[in-house]
């Protein structure tokens, strides 16, 4: 057994390209929902000794391009799905897209890949998996901003904890997501260094002290509860019926039969994206009124949901608005729309709003549309106007229902811009379509909001409208959740932010602090350990 294990090094060597993608895929396995981090560990080791032991910067390159694709394919393969909620396209094509967007995305692990050879080819594994580690922070950094960025997933989320604990994670507030990554890379080469050098003592040490940190006791991270009473609801609406006019009515009362119980007292009510197929706002031409449900006024489809509330609360829900302009046929009508979250009180009235900023491409908008709308190409979801971003990350002051921020969907996966910095808010929002996640998407996107909600400090409510829901604490810990495919709710207090962390108050300059740190001590520790033994 051991003459077998000895031989895959070399076996790696002369397959450095089909090693690198294996070991990808086993790392991509430490996500949610499979979650087995201790492989993706060990696969991270392997591919830091493998870009350690390339000869050559073009080597190093694209075994670092391989083990990104691979990667990245398989953790974002939720994409494919999505391709089936549409009729614009073929299905098939999902399986072609994701693929072809990770040829771009790759170049990232590539590029950090190339920057270890480059500066610390010839130092030991343990200083060159710490450089390895500062360079990934700065790429996953970049990643989630360049061409307006796709940070999903970062790969500290495979050192998130379960629901009841963030595991190593826990230290998002003093590192922020990308430098988690780092930490994830630094000690996959600490792993990789005490195997090659066989110290089995340090090896077994090491991870007997990961494993306890990955299961934290709750008790310590217990925080106070709030004041401020909830109602967060997952109605279940399937993508199937998103935009089937018939299924609308249904859909509203099903939501009010879950909201409409303690309508009697003060509290905030949630429902997610895409809950109310009507336009509220005022001014649009008729025509589009006349679809709506509650009959074609805006006013009155507000006080329905007013009465549904009751007089004491505040709504946050999901909504389409348009911008009404002049088209290039002469007509008014809609030139654009906007994926809102509006606050709603219980007479009916708006009292705030927000308008979504990260949208998704092809999703939302569809990116050189002269150029792909005669190929055929189209998004993917109904309609045929682009959505335009909002300005970003802004707090709603409901008054006794709270400062909150809204992250929308897929916004809440970016790191560093989910709260307004001038204004903190008391919790974060997330209303979310998770119907066209597919099976992997969901448990990542959770796992995601759970991050920011430990790194911000700020407790974390989602609204979806198939599961996962979920009420999560400023320390990561899921105080509760609807599983996917079940109408319900949840009701409780609003758990209490925690003050600013380190990583609310510096945001990303700390990530490239961390970056240049795992750098430096990458690049001096063993030279000055060198001429210790020297002086010695």
């Amino acid at each position: 057994m051991i003459e077998r294990l000895a031989a895959v090094p070399a076996l790696a060597q002369r397959f450095p390209a089909l090693a690198a993608i294996v070991l990808g895929l086993i790392a991509a396995c430490a996500y949610p929902p499979l979650h087995l981090w201790p492989l993706g560990i060990a696969a991270l080791a392997g591919f830091a000794w493998l870009i350690h032991s390339a000869d050559n910067w073009r080597q190093a390159l694209w075994r670092g391009w391989w083990f990104g694709w691979a990667h990245l394919t398989l953790a974002n393969n939720w994409i494919a799905t999505a391709f089936t909620h549409q009729a614009q396209m073929p299905e098939a094509l999902g399986w072609v897209a994701v693929p072809l967007l990770c040829i771009y995305l790759a170049w990232y692990p590539a590029f950090a890949a190339l920057t270890a050879h480059l500066l610390a080819k010839k130092r030991p594994s343990w200083a060159f998996g710490l450089v390895l580690a500062g360079a990934w922070i700065v790429t996953e950094w970049l990643r989630g901003w360049v061409f307006t960025g796709y940070p999903w997933p970062p790969l500290g989320l495979m050192l998130l904890g379960g629901w009841n604990t963030p595991g190593l994670a826990s230290v998002l507030p003093w590192f922020g997501t990308y430098a988690l990554s780092g930490l994830a890379m630094a000690i996959a080469g600490l792993l990789a260094w005490t195997l090659i050098e066989r110290r089995w003592r340090i090896a077994g040490a090491g991870v007997l002290v990961v494993a306890g940190a990955m299961h934290i006791p709750i008790i310590t991270l217990t925080l106070p509860v709030g004041g401020l009473s909830y109602t967060l609801v997952q109605p279940y609406i399937p993508q199937s019926e998103i935009n089937d006019g018939s299924k609308f009515e249904e859909q509203f009362a099903r939501l009010a039969r879950l909201t409409a119980p303690g309508r009697n007292r003060s509290r905030i009510v949630l429902w997610p994206e895409s809950a109310v197929p009507d336009y509220l706002e005022e001014g649009y031409p008729e025509r589009y009124y006349l679809q709506m449900t509650a009959g074609a006024d805006p006013v009155l489809a507000r006080k329905r949901i007013g009465e549904v509330i009751g007089p004491q609360s505040t709504l946050l829900a999901g909504v389409v608005n348009l911008n009404i302009g002049t088209r290039p046929d002469g007509s008014k009508g809609a030139v654009s729309a906007r994926n809102s979250v509006m606050a709603i009180d219980g007479a009916g009235t708006i009292v705030g709003g927000y308008d979504k900023a990260h949208l998704v491409p092809y999703g939302e908008y569809l990116p050189m549309r002269l150029l792909l709308e005669p190929l055929g190409l189209s998004r993917l979801v109904a309609g045929s106007i682009d959505y335009l971003p909002g300005p970003g990350p802004r707090t709603l002051d409901l008054k006794q229902h709270g400062k909150v921020g809204v992250m929308i969907c897929y916004e809440i996966v970016f790191s560093g811009a989910v709260a307004d910095e001038a204004n903190r808010p008391d919790y974060i929002f997330n209303p979310s379509n998770d119907g066209w996640f597919g099976t992997w998407g969901p448990p990542q996107h959770l796992a995601q909001a759970r991050m920011r909600a430990i790194e911000e400090g700020l407790p974390v409510l989602r609204s979806t409208t198939t599961g996962i829901s979920a009420v999560i604490d400023a320390r990561g810990v899921v105080r509760g959740a609807i599983a996917p495919g079940k109408a319900d709710k949840l009701e409780g207090v609003v758990p209490v932010a925690a003050p600013p962390t380190l990583f609310a108050r510096f945001g990303h300059a700390l990530t490239l602090a961390w970056a240049a740190l795992f750098l430096i001590l990458g690049l001096s520790l063993p030279r000055m350990l060198a001429l210790t033994r020297a002086r010695g």
